[in-house]
């Protein structure tokens, strides 16, 4: 996304972790998540790269995932697409023209209307967020009444797009820096939604974690200020989030090696690589030298157009698995999980490997990767902390996360983890910081926005020049 330089990153101890604390009314806010049947991942990929705990589930739709809530008085219902690599919550505004357009195009994720609300507040006109293939929106930031998971949470600020050219509503749950308020208006950051929670003490702790099964289930959840520890294997580590330009901005962590079927480095083993922990992308961008190995151990096709690379289908049904470390900290990805079927030709499913190359931006773990791990994003201490998923877990013992870092019996901090990684500030994305502008004609995945690092960002492919021999 940002860069594709990868320096070497210094060893530090670090110190403290995620405190949980087990009661019976745990303070947590949880949203059910649902995804729907995977249709095509890379396409979309192109086109978005951008007093109880609270649950929520979320809905597992074409690889991407979705919680449903409302805003307004009286509520007016919405299907978000859960972003851990954006930071502002957004909706389309219902006399968008995108919206107004035959085929009730915006119908199933909702549209607002600020008459209809008598809670609405004006904040300003400075909402713009877009993307690097040109798609985005732009309109006002509101206050409104949001509920979700049982919560309601009052005066709660969002953009409405008044132009847009996506027709899904964004719930981002990333660092406050990273909304397009502060990066592109210049204007101080204000508290998003998990930020809010922790303001107003639904939880006690601005953190969250993210469990998305696998992928033939239809739901997974989020669990704002707590942690289900019957939803992994195994015992929590804690990892520290990279620096960016001296600021905790995004979900980046070092990953050290890879491998393949239980040798854990036999792709490469002590080197240094920022990825972004971001469930916004549909599949994992990953270093090129890295992707063009595993595609020919694989077999598998590239096809720079479409984005992705086409494999057999029945890889899906082989033993095998990829190895992902940090620092010490294993998480398997089964080949099953790696196998999309992207679309059904003559009555045949056609699909694609979940792995693409990442060109000149910053590797991307998207939801390849994040349903083999039940993650924890704590922005309080910019840490992540990692486990191997339970897959369709049946049972739940949800603990609250406290506020501080001073361990916790099931999740222990990573000795002398690598904190740091050269990011960089390459790459092509509108607006950035080096003034580069989308290459015309190249391959570009979807885009979470950067609008911290200025506006727009590519997550994942990137430009994916130079790869018409897969």
């Amino acid at each position: 996304m940002w860069s594709s330089t990868f320096l070497i990153a210094g060893l530090v101890p670090w110190a403290g972790a995620i405190r949980l604390a087990p009661r019976e009314s745990p303070r947590v806010v949880a949203l059910d998540i649902q995804r729907r049947h995977p249709t095509d991942a890379a396409g979309r990929d192109r086109l978005r790269r951008r007093q109880g705990t609270v649950q929520q589930t979320l809905d597992n739709l074409e690889t991407l995932y979705f919680a449903n809530a409302s805003l307004g008085t009286p509520a007016q219902t919405f299907r978000l697409h859960i972003d851990t690599g954006s930071s502002d919550l957004w909706v389309n505004a219902a006399t968008s023209q995108l919206c107004r357009a035959g085929g009730n195009r915006c119908g199933t994720s909702g549209t607002y209307n600020a008459n209809d609300s008598s809670t609405y507040q004006y904040v300003n006109s400075v909402f713009n967020i877009s993307y690097v293939d040109g798609s985005g929106a732009a309109g006002d930031y509101v206050r409104d009444t949001f509920r979700m998971g049982g919560q309601t949470v009052r005066d709660l600020q969002f953009g409405i797009g008044i132009v847009s050219s996506s027709a899904e509503g964004i719930l981002g749950i990333g660092y406050t820096i990273n909304e397009v308020a502060v990066g592109r208006a210049g204007l101080q950051p204000y508290p998003n939604l998990p930020q809010k929670l922790a303001d107003e003490g639904a939880i006690n702790s601005n953190a969250y974690s993210l469990w998305l099964n696998d992928l033939d289930a239809s739901t997974g959840s989020i669990l704002f200020g707590g942690v289900d520890t019957a939803k992994y294997h195994g015992q929590l580590q804690t990892l520290p989030i990279v620096q960016e330009q001296g600021a905790y901005a995004e979900f980046i962590i070092v990953l050290t090696g890879m491998g393949q079927n239980g040798q854990n480095t036999s792709l490469f083993a002590n080197q240094n690589v920022p990825v972004l922990l971001d469930s916004g992308s549909s599949l994992m961008y990953l270093p090129d030298n890295v992707v063009r190995s595993i595609y020919q151990q694989y077999r598998a096709q590239y096809d720079s157009s479409a984005g992705a690379a086409y494999v057999d289908c029945n890889l899906g049904n082989q033993q095998g698995s990829l190895e992902f470390d940090f620092s010490g900290v294993r998480i398997s990805v089964p080949l099953n999980e790696l196998v999309i079927v992207a679309t059904v030709s003559r009555g045949q499913p056609v699909c694609i490997l979940g792995i693409a190359p990442a060109g000149n931006s910053v590797s991307v773990l998207g939801d390849t990767f994040l349903r083999s791990a039940y993650v924890v994003y704590d922005l309080h201490n910019n840490k992540i902390s990692l486990a191997q998923t339970n897959f369709n877990a049946t049972g739940s013992n949800i603990q609250e996360i406290q506020m501080g870092a001073d361990g916790v019996p099931n999740a222990s901090v990573v000795p002398n983890a690598v904190s740091t990684a050269a990011v960089g500030t390459g790459g092509p994305r509108l607006h950035g910081p080096n003034g580069l502008a989308a290459p015309t004609g190249a391959a570009m995945a979807a885009a979470t926005a950067n609008p911290w690092l200025g506006g727009a960002a590519v997550v994942g492919a990137g430009v994916v020049l130079g790869f018409s021999g897969f």
